[in-house]
């Protein structure tokens, strides 16, 4: 039997349907939904992605990349023996992931009483009023007024990130205010 040289296929065969759906469900039963409920596991130098709403670690010498930072913020936790928790706080809630309101005690329990050194907060700063860290713009009911900010509040919004992650008033928070786009923190 000749073989087609392009594909590797005897000439004049063609699956039939029963074998391309057996096919198809062998790929459906796949364990790919366990394999994406465990989390990622970094590998060598590549850096620990944190997209809307998420908080994870990185490991002692590995960067962490916040994609696509708009009218987010993103707080780097940096700690004693190295390693960096980072949460990436949206405005608005991405569906299935954290609110605002949620993100600093998940990075709270993350850090679990280890020695902090010092916390980062960076992005759109003049969109974030300090309360949104404990109220989030989705939980304010009808006829509820929502808190705009009138002005960039950096010193309001290192006080509610510090009080949020349980810090004493004298914890190095530092904020800065970046423009849009992929942040890395080394």
């Amino acid at each position: 039997m000749s073989r087609s040289a392009s594909k590797g296929v005897p000439t004049g065969f063609a699956p039939s349907r029963r074998a391309l759906l057996a096919g198809a469900a062998a790929l459906a039963l796949w364990p790919t939904a366990a394999m994406a409920a465990e989390p990622a596991r970094p590998t060598g130098d590549a850096p620990v992605r944190i997209t809307e709403g998420q908080v994870a670690e990185a490991a002692r010498g590995q960067a962490i990349l916040y994609p696509s930072v708009t009218s987010c913020l993103t707080v780097t936790v940096r700690l004693s023996g190295g390693a960096k928790v980072g949460a990436h706080a949206s405005l608005f809630r991405v569906p299935g992931e954290l609110r605002s309101d949620e993100i600093l005690g998940a990075v709270r329990r993350r850090v679990a009483g280890r020695r902090v050194l010092a916390v980062e907060v960076r992005g759109a700063v003049g969109a974030w009023d300090p309360s949104y860290f404990t109220k989030a713009i989705e939980s304010y009911g009808d006829g509820e007024t929502v808190p705009f900010p009138t002005r960039p509040d950096p010193e309001g919004l290192a006080r509610a990130v510090a009080a949020g992650l349980g810090l004493p008033a004298s914890a190095r928070v530092s904020v800065e205010d970046v423009p849009d786009g992929d942040q890395t923190v080394r």
